[in-house]
């Protein structure tokens, strides 16, 4: 195994790790919710929505601030 080190410190690479399963597990549910399908037909928007769990109701953060930063400055 090699180790490569991260410039931006420890933590980093342990939350990008933790990103990437994310996504991996959002595609693998994607795949099972579209092999379940008929041949012909595909994946509506709802459904997907429903399979990634998206809430159009939430609100997402600005680029770059973490939920719960400090919006005092």
């Amino acid at each position: 195994m090699v180790h490569v080190a991260s410039s931006c410190g420890p933590h980093a690479t342990d939350h990008q790790d933790h990103v990437a399963l994310a996504e991996i597990e959002l595609c693998s549910e994607l795949m099972i919710a579209a092999s379940a399908v008929d041949d012909d037909a595909r994946l509506s928007p709802a459904r997907i929505d429903e399979v990634l769990k998206v809430d159009h109701g939430a609100r997402v953060p600005p680029q770059g601030r973490h939920a719960g930063a400090d919006r005092t400055r």
